[in-house]
């Protein structure tokens, strides 16, 4: 093979890193979801591109669902849908979420038709400042903040925007975009 070939070889994996790598690091990444805490919404195996770069910009909405790093442990990533925002007071009982906030002094009851199993949770949780309270759209299989906790507004890697298996975009969006 010529010294041509090489050159061009050479300068095209170049540029694709050039291109690729920041692009992988700082605008999407692939995710996997695994486990049965967001069924129906996601399920085991769907492969989702996660958008990085929107919550550099704005802030999550409630209904959102969201990628983040596990407070407990940041190496894990999570997938849950976003149900309380910073200075809130989420309450839970018998199945049912109840959002406090100056809005709604008096309490909004959420209306959750992403939710099929639901659980007989009773417990009041309220947010400080950048933290979300996220919960498993199948609340009888989810961990999530009913027990670990809230979730700070710097361990949020994204959202999903794509689902390749099944095909979907903004899968899972039930935010008030």
């Amino acid at each position: 093979m010529n010294s041509n070939f090489w050159k061009e070889l050479i300068k095209l994996v170049l540029i694709s890193l050039l291109i690729v790598v920041p692009f992988r690091v700082y605008i999407a990444q692939p995710f996997l979801v695994d486990g049965a805490s967001m069924d129906p919404t996601f399920e085991t195996g769907d492969y989702l591109i996660v958008d990085e770069l929107t919550y550099h910009f704005k802030q999550p909405e409630r209904g959102s669902v969201v990628i983040f790093k596990y407070p407990k442990d940041p190496r894990k990533s999570f997938i849950k849908r976003i149900i309380g925002l910073p200075n809130e007071t989420v309450t839970l009982s018998d199945g049912q979420v109840t959002i406090v906030n100056t809005a709604y002094p008096d309490g909004l009851v959420l209306d959750e038709p992403y939710v099929v199993l639901r659980k007989s949770d009773n417990l009041s949780y309220t947010l400080g400042p950048g933290e979300y309270f996220v919960m498993g759209d199948n609340r009888l299989a989810s961990a999530d903040s009913r027990i670990w906790g809230s979730v700070p507004e710097e361990n949020i890697i994204g959202r999903p925007v794509i689902r390749l298996l099944p095909p979907a975009l903004f899968p899972g969006d039930n935010s008030n975009d």
